[in-house]
């Protein structure tokens, strides 16, 4: 995500929250980025989108090839936060109540027991999601959508923060099966981690040659401190011309002749929950369109789908959503 800051004048319109609270947010949001750069070294930029992610209680998708740092990320990440972490390995075996758990008849008792499967934490590692059948990739809807697990016709809620971190492989590796649009739509973004460059790879050689630096990671915030920077983010002032911005961009890719599916009115929401916590990352309580522009491509692309024509003439997704994206008038700060 860019950081790149508009030299235009703030959107009009009082903001509900204080200096002091988007303060606190990024210094917050510093320390948990200064302990993940500890493992994940030279990757700023994919740190601060998986902060982002957290701080608007979303759910993060890391896809890259196998073996530079997804799951290292999302470890790092997990134990940045005193929290309850869960980590699933998705296999082709992997049960759809592996995930979300399983009523047990209790002989002592004469009694069904819920015993909790693995979702049932602040955090949840999801490895190599692709790598489950379909049908075990669902069990995750309902948990990521509405933050609560219903198992023979029981509903039991999960705490917050909830946060379900995948990693994925290209789906054109061997022995994957992609993720379902409605699975994808319900992560907030997606990003790359890539190759790092020589410079740090010389130095993971050095720090990861002996012992892993995850052993040595302490937590620098708690789930309950989380909770009050995801409320204040919350809080975080939107101007109706920069809401109106976040639709006509959504709204631009569903009329698309290069797209036959556009991005969801959940998208929308998201795009709007992670331009606040950019916002308050960058010590400001209201958004400005700024913010949806770096967020449009790691908040958008993986839900969208290309036409067969877009895809036969090479026109990759990116492509195409910043093409739409360049298209789409920048609100005037003035009006």
């Amino acid at each position: 995500m860019s950081s790149v800051e508009s030299t235009s004048a703030p959107y009009p319109a009082p903001a509900p929250t204080g200096s002091t609270d988007v303060d606190t947010v990024a210094r917050v949001a510093g320390r948990i980025q200064a302990n993940v750069e500890k493992v994940i070294e030279g990757k700023s930029d994919v740190v601060a989108a998986a902060i982002v992610v957290l701080l608007a209680e979303g759910h993060l998708l890391l896809e890259d090839v196998p073996g530079v740092g997804k799951t290292m990320l999302s470890k790092a990440l997990a134990r940045s936060i005193d929290s309850t972490v869960r980590r699933i390995q998705f296999t082709p075996d992997l049960l759809p109540s592996d995930i979300t758990g399983v009523s047990v008849f209790n002989q002592s008792t004469r009694e069904f027991e819920f015993r909790p499967g693995g979702v049932f934490a602040n955090v949840v590692i999801g490895d190599e999601i692709n790598r489950a059948s379909p049908k075990t990739q669902s069990a995750l809807l309902e948990c990521m959508a509405e933050r609560q697990v219903t198992v023979d016709n029981v509903t039991y809620q999960l705490e917050t923060p909830f946060m379900v971190i995948a990693t994925q492989n290209p789906v054109e590796m061997e022995g994957t099966y992609p993720l379902p649009e409605a699975q994808r739509d319900r992560f907030l973004a997606r990003v790359s981690i890539g190759y790092p460059v020589p410079a740090a790879e010389i130095a993971m050689l050095a720090n990861h040659g002996a012992v892993s630096p995850l052993d040595d990671l302490e937590p620098v915030t708690d789930s309950a401190e989380i909770r009050k920077l995801c409320a204040i983010v919350a809080q975080v002032h939107i101007a109706d011309a920069v809401q109106r911005y976040a639709v006509a961009l959504t709204s631009a890719t569903r009329s698309s002749p290069e797209l036959v599916l556009g991005a969801s009115p959940r998208a929308t929401l998201h795009l709007v929950r992670a331009a606040k916590a950019r916002a308050a990352l960058h010590h400001r309580d209201y958004v400005i369109p700024d913010d949806l522009r770096a967020l449009v491509q790691p908040v958008l692309a993986h839900r969208l789908l290309p036409s067969a024509e877009a895809a036969v003439g090479g026109r990759s997704v990116a492509a195409i959503l910043d093409g739409i994206a360049a298209q789409v008038p920048v609100p005037d700060p003035s009006a």
